[in-house]
Protein backbone atom coordinates (compact mmCIF):
# COMPACT_ATOMS: atom_id res chain seq x y z
CA UNK A 1 0.00 0.00 0.00
CA UNK A 2 3.01 1.89 0.61
CA UNK A 3 4.18 1.53 -2.84
CA UNK A 4 0.82 2.79 -4.47
CA UNK A 5 0.87 5.81 -2.30
CA UNK A 6 4.93 6.78 -3.23
CA UNK A 7 3.49 6.19 -7.04
CA UNK A 8 0.27 8.71 -6.70
CA UNK A 9 2.79 11.29 -5.33
CA UNK A 10 5.20 10.52 -8.34
CA UNK A 11 2.60 11.07 -10.44
CA UNK A 12 1.31 13.84 -9.15
CA UNK A 13 4.75 15.17 -9.32
CA UNK A 14 5.05 14.42 -12.35
CA UNK A 15 1.95 16.36 -13.53
CA UNK A 16 2.51 19.59 -11.25
CA UNK A 17 5.94 19.58 -13.43
CA UNK A 18 4.34 19.58 -16.69
CA UNK A 19 2.15 21.97 -15.87
CA UNK A 20 4.51 24.23 -14.83
CA UNK A 21 6.72 23.34 -17.93
CA UNK A 22 3.79 24.60 -20.31
CA UNK A 23 3.62 28.00 -18.12
CA UNK A 24 6.78 28.61 -19.22
CA UNK A 25 6.73 27.88 -22.27
CA UNK A 26 3.53 30.09 -23.14
CA UNK A 27 5.12 32.54 -21.25
CA UNK A 28 8.77 32.55 -23.37
CA UNK A 29 6.60 32.39 -26.42
CA UNK A 30 5.66 35.41 -25.61
CA UNK A 31 8.80 37.18 -24.88
CA UNK A 32 11.49 38.40 -27.75
CA UNK A 33 14.98 37.86 -27.54
CA UNK A 34 17.36 40.70 -29.90
CA UNK A 35 20.76 40.53 -31.02
CA UNK A 36 22.77 41.86 -33.30
CA UNK A 37 25.78 41.66 -35.27
CA UNK A 38 28.42 43.68 -37.29
CA UNK A 39 28.14 46.42 -34.68
CA UNK A 40 24.35 46.74 -34.91
CA UNK A 41 24.17 46.64 -38.80
CA UNK A 42 21.50 43.14 -38.53
CA UNK A 43 19.26 42.73 -35.80
CA UNK A 44 17.21 39.59 -35.66
CA UNK A 45 14.45 39.21 -33.12
CA UNK A 46 13.42 35.70 -31.89
CA UNK A 47 10.00 34.52 -29.71
CA UNK A 48 11.07 32.28 -26.25
CA UNK A 49 10.98 29.50 -28.85
CA UNK A 50 13.37 30.61 -30.87
CA UNK A 51 11.13 31.69 -34.19
CA UNK A 52 12.49 34.55 -35.77
CA UNK A 53 10.01 37.44 -35.26
CA UNK A 54 11.63 40.07 -37.11
CA UNK A 55 15.29 40.96 -38.57
CA UNK A 56 15.92 44.36 -39.57
CA UNK A 57 19.06 45.64 -42.17
CA UNK A 58 20.75 48.71 -41.83
CA UNK A 59 21.19 49.77 -45.28
CA UNK A 60 24.78 50.49 -45.19
CA UNK A 61 24.97 46.70 -44.93
CA UNK A 62 23.10 46.32 -48.25
CA UNK A 63 26.83 45.90 -50.61
CA UNK A 64 25.62 44.55 -54.07
CA UNK A 65 29.58 43.15 -54.42
CA UNK A 66 29.65 41.62 -50.78
CA UNK A 67 26.05 39.87 -50.07
CA UNK A 68 28.26 36.98 -48.62
CA UNK A 69 28.90 39.35 -45.73
CA UNK A 70 25.57 40.81 -45.33
CA UNK A 71 24.38 36.99 -45.11
CA UNK A 72 27.09 35.62 -42.60
CA UNK A 73 25.43 38.58 -40.21
CA UNK A 74 22.48 37.77 -40.71
CA UNK A 75 22.84 34.44 -39.55
CA UNK A 76 25.10 35.38 -37.05
CA UNK A 77 22.31 37.69 -35.33
CA UNK A 78 19.85 35.12 -36.07
CA UNK A 79 22.21 32.19 -34.32
CA UNK A 80 22.89 35.05 -31.61
CA UNK A 81 18.55 35.62 -30.52
CA UNK A 82 17.91 31.80 -30.74
CA UNK A 83 20.71 31.05 -28.26
CA UNK A 84 19.09 33.76 -26.04
CA UNK A 85 16.05 32.29 -26.12
CA UNK A 86 17.11 29.01 -25.77
CA UNK A 87 19.35 29.90 -23.09
CA UNK A 88 16.61 31.37 -21.11
CA UNK A 89 13.98 28.29 -21.62
CA UNK A 90 17.03 26.33 -20.25
CA UNK A 91 17.42 28.20 -17.38
CA UNK A 92 13.96 28.78 -16.29
CA UNK A 93 13.24 24.86 -16.76
CA UNK A 94 16.36 23.74 -14.44
CA UNK A 95 14.50 26.21 -11.69
CA UNK A 96 11.21 24.49 -12.46
CA UNK A 97 12.46 20.75 -12.03
CA UNK A 98 15.19 22.10 -8.81
CA UNK A 99 18.02 21.31 -10.75
CA UNK A 100 17.23 17.64 -12.12
CA UNK A 101 18.65 16.69 -15.30
CA UNK A 102 16.30 17.77 -18.57
CA UNK A 103 15.69 15.98 -21.45
CA UNK A 104 17.21 17.76 -24.88
CA UNK A 105 15.00 21.07 -24.68
CA UNK A 106 15.32 21.02 -28.80
CA UNK A 107 11.88 19.67 -28.69
CA UNK A 108 10.61 22.16 -26.81
CA UNK A 109 11.94 24.70 -28.96
CA UNK A 110 10.40 23.23 -32.09
CA UNK A 111 13.80 21.59 -33.39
Amino acid sequence: MENMNQLQKLMQLGQQMQSRMAEIQERLEKETFSASAGGGLVEATADGKGAVRSLKIDPSAVDPDDLEMLEDLILAAISQAQGKAREQLEAEMRQATGGMPLPDLGSLLGG
